[in-house]
């Protein structure tokens, strides 16, 4: 599943693409919706609320999408040869100068605006919200805390504790401050957790326009990162070999990286 800069940069990307304009053409590939049609419709904005993602029309409607793991919209110019097949695409969203194609896209539906609640409001506070104040930082260190005995990187995982926060982010998080991502939730000191939340926000937002995030503050490629995806590789820190397990039960379970010295297991 994708981290949450990822969804907010694309989102960025089609709001800048189609946001004031009327389509010229556009369907919806999919088996319930096969009858939607969106030529004529303004798009009045196209907004990313956590992993998920809304383009909303001038009729009140909203179109929602969730990329999940292998999900992705692309943009081209008018009659630009689609870089995946087409039977792939799930939604064409056509303007005179660009095209969008969502490919692989789940969950989609087409609601009233007003109802967009229903995929987000079990969302903990989102971390690319514009402005992240104390009430968000506070309502985050609380659902976070709120199920100790669970592991530390199974709940920053959590969308309905914190939104926006993926496998990749988890693994870079704990590293920083330390923790195994398989310690309890109780067993990391509240300043910590609070620090995890505070740095988790620092990184998405740092992160947000960027294709090729960074943790480390490097944007060469191989350097991005401290401990995620490398694996015997020695740690950046200590030169211990990075070590990998996995986190939470199968088939959800997620691949962890951690270096054995600097987050010494609970």
């Amino acid at each position: 599943m994708p981290e949450g800069d990822t969804v907010f940069l694309t989102a960025h990307r089609l709001h800048e693409a189609l946001a004031g304009k009327t389509l010229t053409g556009g369907e919806v590939r999919h088996p319930r919706l096969a009858a939607v049609t969106f030529a004529g419709r303004l798009v009045t904005e196209v907004v990313p609320v956590g992993k998920h993602l809304f383009v909303r029309f001038d009729d009140d409607r909203s179109l929602h999408s969730h990329l999940r793991m292998d999900g992705s919209w692309h943009l081209y110019a008018p009659g630009e040869r689609w870089r995946m097949p087409g039977h792939h695409a799930r939604v064409v969203l056509v303007a005179a100068d660009r095209e969008a194609v969502g490919f692989r896209l789940h969950d989609l539906d087409l609601v009233p605006r007003a109802r967009e609640g229903r995929y987000v409001d079990r969302l903990g506070p989102d971390l690319l919200v514009p402005q992240w104040t104390p009430a968000h930082q506070a309502e985050a260190e609380r659902r976070l805390a709120a199920r100790p005995d669970r592991a530390f990187g199974l709940a920053l995982l959590d969308q309905s504790v914190v939104a926006g926060i993926g496998n990749v982010y988890v693994n870079e998080l704990c590293f920083l401050v330390g923790t195994s991502p398989h310690a309890p939730v109780s067993d990391v000191p509240e300043y910590v957790r609070g620090e995890v939340l505070a740095k988790a926000r620092e990184l998405l937002w740092d992160n947000r326009l960027r294709v090729a995030r960074t943790t480390t503050g490097s944007t060469a490629r191989g350097s991005r990162h401290w401990v995620y995806d490398r694996a015997r590789r020695p740690c950046r820190r200590c030169g211990t070999p990075v070590a990998t397990t996995r986190l939470g039960d199968e088939p959800e379970a997620r691949t962890s990286w951690f270096c054995p010295r600097c987050q010494p297991a609970p």
